[in-house]
Parts: C-alpha cells; structure tokens; sequence
C-alpha cells in the first residue's frame, strides 16, 4: 500500500485543523455564525488561503454537515455496540431504546452541531443532491432500521398493520431506496417514518429547550416514550405469515 505523500498529509493536516476551528465557531456563536473569514482569523491564515482548502462558503459547511452526521452515526452504533458487548445482562435494554438514547445523548452534548443538521436551514445553502451529506445520514437511518425490525422477515413486515395506505402512497413507498438490510415493503416504510418522526421530535424538542420543565425525568420519561414507540410496532407486525 502506498502512504500518502508528505504534501498529502499536510493538507488532511490543515483540512482537519480547519474544520475543527469550523466547529468551534458554530459551537460558540450557532450555525448561522459561520463565517470563512472568522475561520481564517482564528486559524491565522488569509482567506484566500482557506480557499485552497475549501473553495466556498458551501463546501466548507457541507463538510461540516457531513462530519456531523457521521459523528452521530458514530455515537449511535459505539451505543448498539455497547448494548451487544451487554448481551449477557438479562436486564438489558433492547436496542433500538439503546440507539435511540445514543442519538439523544450526541444531540444534547452537542446541540449547536444538532442545529446545523436538523435547525433552520442555513440562509442560500443547499446541500449537493446525493452528495456527501446524503451519504452520510443515510448510514444513521440504516441503523435504526435495522434495530426497528430486526428478527422479522420481509413478508412480516409487508403485513404489517396500519392505516391503509393509498395507492399513490404505496407506490412512491415501493420506489423508495432504502439503506438497511434488504427491501423495505411499503407497511414498514410507512412505520418507520412514523417512529423517526417521533423519536426525532422528541429529542429536537429537548435540543430546544422545550422539555426543560421536566428536570431530571428526562431520561426516565425518554426511554418510556421510545420503550412504548417500539412495543407498540411490535404489535403491528405479524408474528407468523401464512404463504398466500
């Protein structure tokens, strides 16, 4: 295997140090702050040096976008992990409650990073379509797909109960790319959208402040809500399938 060349490593080197700074600014003054010409400074370098590294404005944040997501990613699956190397624990907490709470906990102790994913939208940024930004979340959503439904097959979750679904709807759920294991038949699709919305909600209201009046039962009344969400899908799938 080649090693990347001196000149190489200097520039991941300083594309590094300049996405940290990134980070830094958002931290302390939010997404909206961001400003190249801030970057430079703290870094003391010119911008126009900062352009060799990232060429505008909108590449340096879809960076950013993109690292933040895959830290998130990163916290959800050392989370899951977790719970597996925990597998002997009769006790344990299933899974997906495990994943659920480690998106939480990356989304707390980082909310500035959690704004510049899920916040109002940065003003004449638009993120490349299929780009990297996509990539990325595309990875955290096959994670909780494949917690939501593991053990159950694909004929379970086409039978899965729900609101029917119109036609429409059906066939725009059937042509969407899915990220996890396997194809996802429309019934499913549709629950699992469902439970995102409201796990991610609950933990955006939180980000926000919004469930700061419930002090410390945050986390007990957290892992209740995602322990119901999960019971409650659970019930919607089939436990056997007569073949049709």
């Amino acid at each position: 295997m080649t090693l990347p060349s001196l000149r190489e490593r200097r520039r991941t080197a300083a594309t590094q140090e300049i996405l940290d700074a990134a980070e830094r600014q958002v931290a302390a003054h939010g997404p909206v702050a961001l400003s190249l010409r801030a970057v430079a400074r703290d870094l003391q370098m010119t911008v126009q040096a900062l352009y060799h590294y990232f060429p505008s404005r909108d590449a340096l944040i879809t960076a950013l976008v993109t690292k933040a997501y895959d830290d998130l990613a990163d916290a959800v699956q050392a989370a899951v992990d977790s719970a597996a190397d925990d597998a002997a624990d009769d006790a344990q907490l299933p899974r997906l409650v495990v994943a659920a709470e480690g998106y939480r906990g990356w989304a707390t102790a980082h909310p500035e990073r959690f704004q510049l994913l899920y916040g109002t939208p940065l003003r004449d940024y638009a993120a490349p379509a299929d780009g990297p930004t996509t990539r990325a979340s595309r990875r955290m959503s096959a994670i909780f797909e494949r917690e939501l439904f593991a053990g159950f097959t694909t004929e379970q979750l086409a039978a899965a109960e729900g609101p029917e679904l119109s036609s429409p709807l059906h066939t725009y759920l059937e042509q969407l790319p899915h990220f996890g294991q396997g194809h996802l038949p429309p019934p499913a699709t549709a629950l699992f959208l469902s439970a995102w919305g409201h796990l991610h909600g609950l933990v955006t209201l939180e980000v926000f402040g919004h469930t700061a009046f419930l002090g410390g039962h945050q986390d007990e009344l957290f892992r209740m809500a995602i322990r119901n969400l999960l019971q409650d899908i659970r019930r919607r799938v089939p436990a056997d399938v007569t073949p049709g």
